[in-house]
């Protein structure tokens, strides 16, 4: 069976538990009513199943192809995919109205998103970053450079890339060597090599637009010398359109595990043209609006990936005829029963399904506080929104991919010694997923970020927030029965991650080594929170329309899913928060040399 866009959960979402319509009275909302949305879910489920899905095995079995005159060639039927998917306008959908943008919240374009890294994640990366250079540029250009490159990125005529990484230079920033020297008419000369840029060049746009980082001749060196500049592959001319080309040159393509069917590329800028954007030495913190975008579309590429799995595992185990039911045959009259009445392909099927609906909904609910903070009246809702964007980031990013990761795996478990062949997608999913957990900062790099930054920020306001909403919610709603078992999920987890967090607190600042021995703990901890409040929203929402009479199987079915995770995920908690309190004393003791 193909790939199935998941429509209806995302209607769900955003109709019943997330009720975007109470949001219909601020500008940034009035054109997202739910008739508007369940319109574009219809239709991005049509193009992502029909358009994408079908061009996925091409691209991993094709892969890009790499010229001497630095060109490369996509796979076949990337050019008239990407051509549909303007011309359709999908690039559109959260752009600003005023550069060719439909304006709609960010949480509707998630759902497309999602959708488009399911159906075709290598494809789907080529717009995700352009839409990242967008942020960047919409935030810190000029209103020249905004007048001549937004409406360009916006509608996707013209990509966008993000050249951090150097040979010897990744997550340390302030090692890059890469340098720009000021010219007399404004603009500056780059140069310096970039290594794993995704779509470095491609034969999908006119022209392709790099922020590169870059130390101005003479500026600080580490992290506090690093600037940002706009260097095109074609030089706009007068009129606006590509001009001169730019000395940007693809010198090879990365032989990569999986995402084969998007350009990973080496770039070498040889004295390019750039102009910079915001003030010198400023570059990283502008970078970082790109940086954490497009953190929150790797978690999402998490997700996705999982969803795209789960499906092709469900579908197999339902086909798959090994052995008999142990309480007795369930399919008398053929050879075998099919392996979904196993137990341990159940428990698979159902990790992994409460896993990508409970993700898919904490991905929803973030990038709706993402969109308050921009469109909200109210400064403490802006201000909330802005605390949880920062908070949930690197949450979002790194246990939605590690999970995703987890639940490509099972499925092929699912699958048995078929998945571990080509003739099934299952091989392609795990094995396009397993960037996730590496780029925009690897996981362990944002549990990190998690503990060393995030928790202190501003006192603690963010995660002080988080845990009165999850007290608030328990108090609202402990008196429901139907809902005791979800209530009582939510408030043993939030009790165990305050635990941890006061742990952190008393531990981490007298021994740092205990925090970085910590953070990958706690941020499962805080992960599996997260979760379990996000499915007692869904179960509270299901549980009103079932008590109002609806006769959708959806809601029930939301419902046992829900208490899965409660009963047989949830627990995992308490495992975390036994290895975070063992500290950092045995992880240090052997010397560097015993390895």
């Amino acid at each position: 069976m193909p790939y199935q866009a998941p429509v209806r959960d995302y209607q769900f979402l955003l109709r019943d538990v997330l009720q975007l319509e109470r949001h219909a009275n601020l500008p940034a909302f009035a054109d997202a009513s739910m008739d508007t949305v369940d319109a574009i879910l219809e239709e991005a489920g049509k193009f992502t199943s029909e358009v994408l899905a079908p061009l996925n095995a091409v691209g991993d079995k094709e892969g890009c192809t790499w010229s001497p005159d630095f060109s490369v060639k996509t796979p076949t039927g990337f050019k008239a995919a990407y051509r549909q998917l303007v011309e359709a306008g999908w690039p559109a959908l959260g752009s600003d109205p005023a550069y060719g943008g439909q304006g709609l919240p960010h949480v509707v374009n998630v759902a497309f998103s999602e959708m488009s890294s399911s159906a075709n994640m290598a494809f789907s990366m080529y717009p995700g970053l352009t839409h990242g250079a967008y942020s960047a540029i919409h935030v810190g250009g000029s209103d020249e450079q905004k007048a001549l490159y937004l409406p360009k990125l916006a509608s996707f005529q013209w990509a966008g890339t993000m050249n951090l990484t150097e040979p010897h230079c990744g997550t340390d920033l302030g090692l890059l060597r890469t340098k720009a020297v000021p010219q007399a008419d404004g603009t500056y000369k780059i140069t310096g090599q970039k290594i794993w840029i995704s779509g470095g060049e491609q034969d999908l746009t006119e022209n392709i637009v790099h922020l590169v980082l870059a130390r101005i001749e003479g500026a600080p060196q580490g992290t506090r010398g690093i600037s940002l500049f706009i260097v095109p592959k074609f030089i706009p001319d007068a009129d606006g359109n590509p001009g001169q080309r730019n000395s940007v040159k693809c010198l090879g393509l990365e032989e990569k595990m999986g995402i084969h069917g998007n350009a990973t590329c080496v770039i070498s800028h040889e004295e390019a043209t750039g102009w910079l954007i915001g003030e010198e030495n400023r570059g990283l913190a502008l970078m970082f609006v790109m940086m954490n975008e497009a953190r929150l579309g790797v978690g999402l590429q998490g997700i996705a990936q999982a969803e795209a799995a789960y499906q092709a595992a469900a579908e197999f185990a339902k086909d798959r005829l090994q052995g008999r039911s142990l309480t007795g045959p369930k399919n008398p009259d053929g050879p075998a029963d099919p392996i979904i009445v196993h137990p341990d392909v159940r428990r698979m099927l159902l990790d992994a399904r409460a896993i990508v609906e409970g993700g898919r909904a904490f991905m929803a609910w973030t990038a709706l506080h993402g969109d308050l903070a921009h469109a909200s009246p109210d400064e403490a809702v802006r201000q909330k929104g802005r605390d949880y964007m920062a908070l949930m980031t690197p949450v979002v990013k790194a246990f939605l991919t590690d999970r995703g990761f987890k639940v490509c795996s099972d499925a092929m478990q699912v699958h048995g010694g078929s998945g571990f062949t080509e003739h099934f997608p299952v091989s392609q999913y795990l094995r396009d997923v397993r960037i996730a957990l590496i780029y925009e900062g690897t996981n362990g790099v944002q549990a990190l970020d998690l503990v060393g930054r995030k928790l202190a920020a501003d006192g603690g306001r963010a995660v002080m927030s988080f845990f009165a909403e999850l007290d608030q919610f328990v108090a609202e709603n402990e008196g429901d029965a139907e809902l005791k078992p979800f209530i009582d999920g939510v408030a043993r987890a939030k009790g165990e991650l305050q635990e941890a967090t006061m742990w952190l607190m008393q531990n981490g600042l007298a021994n740092p080594d205990n925090a970085g021995a910590a953070s990958t703990d706690y941020l499962q901890l805080f992960g599996l929170t997260a979760l379990a409040y996000m499915w007692a929203m869904m179960a509270k929402a299901a549980q009103a329309k079932i008590a109002a009479g609806k006769a959708d199987p959806f809601y029930e079915r939301k419902l046992v899913v829900g208490r899965y995770y409660v009963e047989r995920i949830l627990p995992e908690t308490g495992g975390h928060l036994a290895k975070l309190k063992a500290g950092a004393d045995l992880m240090m003791k052997l010397p560097a040399d015993a390895f």
